[in-house]
């Protein structure tokens, strides 16, 4: 029987898939999905109201229902870090999800607002803070940090004692040497490899830095 009822923001790829996971391995039920007034097309997903974010409290009280905002990396995680800032004010406690088939170890520290897809490997002493998502299978290794508001992509291998600054973003198949800081604000593209500490606000393809003044403003989609 499930535990907790849960509200998801968006009706798009991701807030399907976290329907799926919450609904099928967690102890939430997803009872209702909620968007911006201004981009409410339908009614329903999956056989639960849609309704206003602006108004989501009216239909969903924050004393019976936890939330999650299903946004991915929009704005370099900027609108997935305002929705759940939101709806925190609002009075919702924050949900997390945690695949039942990853791997994070027993001291691993985990923020809120947290999403584990399957196949991840967190080593112990890695700390993840609010409002990260690690998708499938990547590799985060032993005392290595990832501050708030990053998105992990695919198949990428953080080895061990790294720092990713806040609001970064991690290419499929991005490999990160040991004992490496990433600023905040930094945007590693698919296949990047970082072997030195690289600064904030940069772009890197391969092992080079393309830029290093606006990440922030160049990763919009």
């Amino acid at each position: 029987m499930k535990k907790h009822k849960l509200v998801l923001f968006g009706y798009t790829e991701f807030a399907e898939i976290a329907y799926e996971y919450f609904t099928h391995d967690s102890d939430f039920e997803v009872v209702g999905f909620c968007v911006h007034k201004e981009y409410l097309k339908k009614s329903e997903l999956f056989g639960l109201p849609i309704v206003p974010f602006e108004e989501v409290e009216d239909h969903f009280s924050p004393k019976d229902h936890f939330f999650y905002a299903a946004s991915v990396y929009t704005r370099l995680n900027r609108l997935r870090t305002e929705i759940k800032d939101i709806a925190k004010a609002k009075g919702y406690p924050l949900a997390s999800y945690i695949s039942s088939r990853s791997f994070v170890w027993r001291n691993v520290q985990l923020g809120e607002h947290v999403f584990i897809f399957e196949d991840n490997t967190v080593q112990p002493f890695v700390s993840i803070e609010d409002n990260v998502v690690l998708w499938s299978g990547n590799h985060i290794g032993h005392h290595s940090v990832i501050k708030e508001n990053c998105f992990i992509s695919s198949h990428v291998v953080i080895s061990g004692g790294v720092n990713v600054g806040r609001n970064c973003f991690l290419g499929v198949n991005a490999t990160v040497n040991n004992a490496i800081d990433i600023g905040d604000d930094c945007l590693l593209a698919s296949g990047a490899l970082v072997v030195k500490n690289i600064p904030e606000n940069s772009i890197l393809k391969g092992t080079k830095i393309v830029q290093s003044k606006s990440a922030k403003d160049y990763y919009k989609v």
